[in-house]
């Protein structure tokens, strides 16, 4: 996993660093890891949530909390999504798991 600067974000971005540091206390899911010097390293998860939340507020024109809410409502659609996969596969497994046990139920 790549691990992003706060000044190689700025450049990925086109984000300020004092507009990402901002962000950090109005978004909560955007934390980038910290080091004991107090440093900000961004993942790619950090860097794809800056550039749609920037993406938000420049181009649809929501205000920071806006964005964020929307971010929450994305990220819960997809849990709710990976959830429902998730589901999916259980089921099937189950299913299979019951057609095996009454195949044998039905040999003795």
């Amino acid at each position: 996993m790549a691990e992003y600067s706060i000044g190689d974000v700025e450049k990925l971005t086109g984000v300020k660093a004092h507009v990402l540091r901002y962000w950090e206390e109005s978004v909560p899911f955007i934390r980038p890891r910290k080091d004991a010097q107090g440093r900000r390293f961004y993942g790619d998860a950090d860097v794809r949530l800056v550039l749609r939340l920037a993406s938000l507020v420049r181009e649809k024109k929501y205000t920071i909390e806006g964005a964020g809410e929307r971010l929450l409502a994305e990220r819960m659609d997809t849990e709710r999504a990976d959830a429902l996969e998730s589901i999916g596969f259980i089921r099937a497994e189950l299913t299979r798991a019951h057609s095996v046990i009454q195949a044998r139920k039905e040999k003795d």
